[in-house]
């Protein structure tokens, strides 16, 4: 066999989990494989080096000189718990057009995949194939999933030259199928036949334009084929295969699976966290740079914009509170700064600002009382040692202009 190959893609990881998949795929028909080549390209392995006798067994613990354990049974038996019933229900469930023996190799394979056990799933999955043969059945949609499933077994295990001839195996019997086409389309990709990956993904495209990897993988090809081969990378690919349309109908209008669905559900919820994301980010910045500059309406509306996105993001709030303060728009400020605190109790932006609301809003004790508070957090903001001299000498100052102004106009009290 070939040498086993460590793939360096980490995404190859992903797709190939799609090897227990029960679905067949569509497209045309084609031969079975003959035995022969079946078990010349994947005989059954040999299990913990041992050639098939019995393990030496070690002294059982606790015989010693011929003295048995105390828990033995009288004869000489030692007794074992009882363990739980294991559900293997599981193996008599129908796999297409397979007989039932054949059946459990294959629902068998596709347990022990979905357990992280590749190299017993390969051998499982051999077994159904070589028995097919023996057989004689001829029932390309399962031989298709059989060759594909244990295609992705040895992607797993990196050994993408075995992982390609079964790939090819299964596209003989049914053309255009989806996951042999991903699979051998990353076991080229880890070879770095860079081309022939990349027919393989733009045909995966016209079959299902939803795979994101294979939008990935086609981004990230393409700088490394222009890399490789200049402006004139695209003359030198292999021919793309066009899709029929009736195998593309086909394809779209296949029932979907509930672990299929919920996968494209959390892949479509993933990116939109993703996209937004990334708006939230360019938006904060924009605004960031327009206080700078002084623009501070349209800073105001970057981050509104912000927050209607994550309204729970402490710093907008306090961000755009600035906004507010420079647009003497004091009653909104202190607003803003309200539910900047209601998210960070301790917050002495927030409170600092808030008690600049409170100034503009001539209410002076509310603001000495923020001031003091952001001393307490930080004794060293000096910008509010400033502010609280000047919000403590309202108070009496404004009693001293209110009574000046009472006795100009010869009002007694």
């Amino acid at each position: 066999k070939q040498g086993v190959l460590k793939c360096p893609l980490t995404h190859c990881r992903g797709i190939a989990a799609m090897g227990n998949a029960q679905e067949k795929p569509p497209g045309g028909g084609g031969g079975a494989a003959s035995a022969d080549q079946a078990t010349a390209r994947s005989g059954t392995r040999s299990r913990g080096g041992s050639s098939g006798g019995k393990p030496h067994m070690a002294p059982e613990k606790g015989a010693v000189n011929g003295t048995q354990r105390e828990n033995s049974t009288a004869g000489g038996q030692e007794k074992k718990e009882d363990s739980p019933a294991v559900d293997t229900s599981y193996l008599d469930a129908p796999a297409g057009a397979l007989p039932p023996h054949l059946a459990r190799h294959k629902n068998e394979g596709n347990h022990l995949f979905k357990h992280g056990q590749f190299g017993d799933a390969l051998e499982k999955y051999t077994q159904a194939i070589e028995g097919c043969a023996e057989a004689g059945i001829d029932s390309p949609e399962d031989l298709c999933i059989l060759y594909s499933n244990r295609a992705a077994c040895y992607l797993k295990e990196g050994n993408s030259t075995d992982c390609i001839q079964d790939c090819n195996k299964a596209l003989e019997l049914q053309p255009y199928s989806l996951k042999p086409l991903l699979r051998r389309a990353m076991a080229y990709e880890s070879l770095e036949r860079y081309r022939k990956a990349y027919v393989d993904y733009k045909t995966v495209l016209q079959l299902d334009t939803g795979i994101q990897a294979a939008h990935d993988s086609i981004h990230r090809l393409t700088k490394m084929l222009i890399e490789q081969d200049g402006p004139e990378w695209r003359q030198k690919l292999p021919e793309i295969p066009v899709v029929p349309l009736s195998v593309q109908l086909q394809h779209r209008e296949k029932p979907v699976s509930i672990e299929q669905a919920q996968a494209r559900a959390a892949r479509a919820a993933q990116e939109e966290a993703r996209r937004k994301e990334a708006h939230f980010t360019l938006l904060k910045q924009e605004g960031n740079s327009l206080v700078k500059k002084g623009h501070f309406q349209e800073a105001l509306e970057k981050y509104s914009e912000c927050l209607a996105i994550k309204p729970d993001e402490c710093a907008v709030h306090t961000n755009r509170a600035i906004c507010l303060l420079k647009l003497n728009r004091f009653e909104e400020a202190r607003q803003d700064c309200d539910s900047a605190l209601q998210l960070e109790p301790n917050n002495k932006k927030a409170f600092y600002r808030r008690a600049l609301a409170f100034k503009g809003l001539q209410d002076y004790l509310s603001a000495s009382s923020d001031l003091q508070e952001v001393l307490r957090l930080d004794p060293n903001v000096r910008e509010a040692e400033q502010e609280l001299e000047v919000v403590t000498g309202f108070g009496p100052m404004m009693l001293f202009f209110i009574s000046c102004l009472i006795n100009a106009a010869g009002i007694s009290y």
